[in-house]
């Protein structure tokens, strides 16, 4: 019978894959330790500083937001009237 050829290679491939996962493997282990590590010391930030940077960022979400529908708006309107105009 035929195909024994192409089931060695096929049986070849699987070899090698298994082979290269298990070398994949071995490599993402932390080469490291992480005992002698100093942590950055950050300073405690009050309730006020909290509630302004909260305001803040609140604050340019909401410019981004206004942005971003303005932007869509004009690029609507822009593909409605290419549509009206040029399929008419």
């Amino acid at each position: 019978m035929g195909g024994e050829g192409s089931m060695m290679a096929a049986n070849n491939s699987l070899k090698n894959n298994r082979n290269l996962v298990a070398k994949r493997k071995e490599k993402k282990a932390l080469s490291g330790s992480y005992a002698n590590l100093k942590l950055a010391e950050f300073p405690k930030a009050t309730p006020e500083e909290l509630k302004r940077i909260k305001e803040k960022i609140q604050r340019e979400n909401k410019l981004l937001r206004i942005k971003q529908i303005i932007i869509v708006s004009i690029l609507l309107c822009i593909i409605v009237l290419f549509v009206v105009f040029v399929i008419k």
